[in-house]
């Protein structure tokens, strides 16, 4: 990894297909796999009052504008308030699992993600809020889940938009059961260390990689970034700074011509799917979403889009 990141963004890739069912003014919070030849996206649909879950597919990036939507409440996940998806194979079980928030940490499992109507319904993590989260939240609420193992070890780590991570965790024997112990990992501002946590293993490396969204001096959304030899070890900073910032506007061009100055919750491209979440540190490419420069208002009404970041600086 190098110590600062260089960036190419696409235009908008993606946004909102509304059906006589589903309204929808945004699509966002992506997370990204390849299976059988394509990329399949799942995402955070906003109604303009709510959110839900949806899936998409294509061979291509330039092919998901026509990509066909479907919305989960047509699965198992069924209707209500779900955001902030993640899926993974669990290689143990031979079970992909789709991990979201309804506001507790949820999952639903299937054996064919392309199948998107396959997922089974939700299962809690944890039913309730542990108490470290009630007492340093403050105003915020625990969100955005996500979850990695090791050898021998799965750990759900998560945000609470008052500047903390938290991290729990079960042994990968139990996994999905048995998530305790949470732990306060990294503490700052509200505002620099704010929500949209992802973990990942680098290749080749004993090394992981930690991103997590800030909300700017400017206002707008970025990603700050850390380092650590283990999952419970001592998170170093990387890339953490506005002025060398692991992605924001400053350190991204837009070749096709600058469509956002947010880049916004979203996921690596991963080396492989399975629960090790590992990345090829050659050459990142980051599915995020971003928006008109213009927008304002509601933030639930707010235009998200899906973009794309493709590494310019890679050192391999």
């Amino acid at each position: 990894m190098p110590s600062s990141f260089q960036w190419s963004s696409s235009g908008v890739l993606a946004g909102p297909k509304p059906d006589s069912t589903h309204p929808s003014v945004a699509v966002k919070d992506f997370s990204v796999i390849r299976h059988d030849n394509q990329w399949h996206i799942y995402a955070t649909n906003a109604t303009g009052n709510g959110w839900n879950l949806v899936h998409y597919a294509f061979g291509d990036w330039p092919q998901a504008a026509n990509a066909q939507y479907t919305y989960l409440d047509q699965s198992g996940i069924g209707a209500g308030y779900r955001a902030a998806p993640q899926v993974f194979y669990f290689a143990p079980q031979n079970l992909w699992y789709l991990v979201y928030q309804t506001q507790p940490p949820t999952y639903s499992t299937t054996a064919d993600p392309a199948n998107p109507r396959s997922w089974s319904a939700p299962r809690r993590f944890i039913d309730q809020e542990p108490a470290i989260v009630q007492q340093n939240k403050g105003n915020g609420t625990w969100i955005d889940f996500w979850v990695i193992c090791d050898t021998s070890t799965c750990y759900l780590f998560f945000n609470d938009d008052n500047g903390h991570v938290y991290r729990a965790q079960t042994t990968l024997a139990n996994f999905p059961n048995g998530f305790g112990n949470t732990q306060i990992v990294l503490s700052d501002t509200a505002n620099r260390l704010f929500e949209a946590i992802n973990v990942y293993k680098i290749q080749g490396q004993n090394r992981y990689l930690m991103m997590n969204e800030a909300i700017g001096s400017d206002g707008r959304r970025w990603f700050r970034s850390w380092t650590s030899t283990s999952l419970t070890g001592t998170w170093t900073p990387l890339a953490a700074e506005e002025n060398n910032p692991f992605a924001r506007h400053n350190n991204v061009t837009f070749p096709a011509g600058a469509w956002t100055r947010d880049i916004s919750h979203g996921e690596l491209v991963r080396a492989s799917n399975d629960q090790t979440l590992t990345i090829s540190p050659c050459r990142l490419q980051f599915v995020y979403q971003g928006q008109n420069p213009s927008a304002s208002g509601d933030y639930g009404r707010l235009p998200w889009r899906m973009g794309l970041l493709t590494q310019t600086n890679s050192p391999c």
